[in-house]
């Protein structure tokens, strides 16, 4: 398929684009108007991160509640793969080295998207991510060896498959607080306006879908905390927090869905 689509766009320039840890491969299109991106993933049922379909409808439906996402140019499927090409989105993530004045706004616009996205009617969202559906992939992707236990958060380092289910076990939050989360609110898929600070787009929004709101905030902080990059650090994953609404924050659920987040 990588080279049927590559003929349908002769003019661009593919250059991949390794961010990211879906697995699919992504492509830049560039030299020629609109600049676009293609995401293309092989057809592997029971694998979350290589659904693009879903990964598509995602982005159409946020598009329609007013929440800047890619826009899809086409999208299909064939025996082998399946696959989209949007246009790109303007602004740079918000995990690049920001100069210090900028940093506090940036994280505050973090936090304003975080609310926003949480503030979409719930009721609405076709796509569940609540812990019946997300514990069972944790299952399946350990069974079916897809968790990289040599990628591990410090904290779990050298675990194995077994325990990491263990403790996902052991501590499950007992209720859910439903939000429309994005499921992977990372510094690296926001993308802001380098002058204003403003939220340009979310992208890979592949984990989308109904569930508890620290699926979100767990991750978003848990990546501002980390000291080893200098723009940011645990002040401003404090400042995140309190700017969200640190009055809805529980520590427990944090750390589980820190952990849970192994998994994918």
């Amino acid at each position: 398929m990588d080279s049927t689509l590559r003929r349908k766009y002769p003019h661009h320039e593919w250059t991949p684009v390794n961010e990211g840890d879906s697995g699919a491969f992504v492509y830049h299109l560039t030299g020629h108007l609109p600049e676009l991106y293609a995401k293309i993933a092989p057809r592997a049922p029971g694998n979350s991160a290589f659904d693009l379909a879903g990964e598509a409808d995602r982005l159409e439906w946020l598009i329609g509640h007013g929440i800047p996402a890619p826009r899809i140019v086409e999208r299909g499927e064939d025996s082998t793969c399946t696959w989209f090409v949007t246009e790109a989105l303007p602004g740079v993530p918000a995990s690049e080295e920001w100069p210090e004045h900028q940093r506090f706004a940036v994280v505050e616009a973090i936090a304003g998207l975080a609310r926003t996205l949480h503030g979409l009617p719930v009721d609405d969202c076709p796509f569940d991510r609540g812990l019946t559906v997300t514990v069972t992939e944790a299952r399946h992707n350990v069974r079916a060896g897809l968790v990289d236990l040599d990628d591990l958060q410090e904290e779990h380092e050298g675990w194995s498959g077994d325990r990491l289910l263990a403790e996902l076990d052991r501590t499950r939050p007992e209720t859910e607080d439903l939000v429309v989360c994005h499921g992977d609110l990372c510094p690296n898929n926001i993308l802001l306006d380098p002058d204003t600070c403003e939220i340009t787009g979310v992208i890979d929004v592949g984990r989308l879908g109904r569930a508890d709101r620290h699926a979100d905030i767990a991750l978003t902080a848990r990546e501002l905390d980390i000291d080893e990059d200098p723009w940011f650090g645990p002040a401003y994953a404090e400042h995140f927090l309190e700017r969200y609404g640190a009055q809805r924050v529980e520590k427990d659920k944090m750390t589980f869905y820190q952990l849970l987040d192994e998994f994918f």
